[in-house]
């Protein structure tokens, strides 16, 4: 029996697990002939936990260990969070496969003693922890009264430290990975794009494979999902389009309707002070599953979907860099490079 490798994060018990292993039975599931093997690596990220992301200033933190191990042939397959995989990967590999998008939103969760609470309601003062330029400098400008702190740890350790720290009265987190994780019983608060909008690829999962190695490729493919993939191809060239990454904050909002992808992108300073967003659309046929591609297509923003027509592809990608043009031209650039500025120097 052909036994597939496929690479994780270290610790049973964490999101990266609990994603590969949903991954993994959705494979075995279309797949009984196959055999999976799970291998599971440390990665600079999950070694560096008392410094803010932003400020490590390295973009494939949680990848690029599992990336070694794809090119050293020691795996197969990757599964990440979408939102940590850079919008241009290293040469030679490529994104098989984006899986259908959880909820991208941002949850609350509160300390016991606010449970009940929303921001708005929390006491003057209060702090409240998150990773993310991009959530902080939103929720400053939405919630003056509050203050925001770095917190750092996987799902678990940022949770331990809330409930028994008596140093954060909230903590922001990925809707998504507290679904996944069974933990939906601790969300106080959804965030709606009003509030706080979204990581580009939030709440999605991609498979990240040897761009060359055709059989995988073949294999991981029919995980696409495609109204996930044209959203996220959007929110993808939208941010490669503006040079952002987890060092300045920029966040997206898409959704498909009627045969009309709409994108929201915004670009805001550090303390929130300064924003841009805007929204534009375009007509995007949604295909269906099978219906053939042409063959041979290079990647688009780091992804490979030979399963789904180019053209809607192309469309996506096209509506991304028009967005991102749009906030460019009325001085989005001057936001951007202030805010890096700023985190570089502190």
């Amino acid at each position: 029996m052909r036994v597939i490798r496929v690479g994780t994060r270290k610790s049973q018990v964490s999101l990266a697990r609990i994603q590969t292993d949903s991954v993994v039975a959705t494979l075995k599931a279309l797949y009984p002939g196959l055999q999976f093997e799970i291998i599971a690596m440390s990665t600079t990220g999950d070694k560096i936990l008392d410094t803010a992301l932003s400020k490590i200033g390295e973009k494939s933190l949680f990848t690029k260990e599992l990336e070694h191990a794809l090119e050293r042939n020691e795996v197969d397959l990757v599964v990440h969070s979408l939102k940590d995989l850079p919008t241009v990967l290293p040469p030679g590999f490529t994104i098989g496969a984006i899986c259908k998008r959880e909820s991208p939103y941002d949850a609350v969760v509160f300390h016991p003693k606010f449970v009940g609470k929303t921001l708005e309601t929390l006491p003057e003062k209060s702090v409240v922890g998150t990773s993310s330029l991009r959530r902080a400098a939103q929720l400053q400008r939405k919630f003056p009264h509050l203050e925001f702190k770095s917190i750092r740890g996987n799902l678990n350790t940022r949770l331990r430290k809330l409930d028994e720290l008596q140093e954060f009265s909230a903590i922001i987190l990925a809707a998504a990975g507290l679904q996944r994780m069974g933990w939906q019983n601790r969300v106080g608060q959804i965030l709606h794009p009003e509030e706080c909008m979204y990581a580009v690829g939030q709440g999605a999962l991609g498979v990240e494979v040897r761009a060359k190695d055709q059989d995988i490729l073949d294999l991981v493919g029919v995980l696409h999902d495609p109204e996930t993939l044209l959203r996220c191809i959007a929110e993808r060239a939208f941010l490669r389009h503006l040079e952002g990454g987890c060092s300045v904050p920029v966040a997206v909002h898409t959704a498909m309707k009627d045969g009309q992808l709409y994108l929201t992108g915004g670009v805001w300073s550090l303390n929130g002070a300064d924003s841009m967003q805007e929204t534009m659309q375009a007509t995007i046929h949604v295909p269906a599953q099978h219906e053939d591609g042409p063959e041979d297509d290079p990647q688009l923003v780091g992804i490979t979907a030979r399963n789904i027509p180019r053209r809607a592809q192309l469309a996506a990608e096209s509506l991304g860099i028009s967005l991102a043009t749009l906030l460019l031209n009325k001085g989005a650039k001057n936001i951007l490079d202030v805010a890096r500025q700023l985190n570089d120097a502190h």
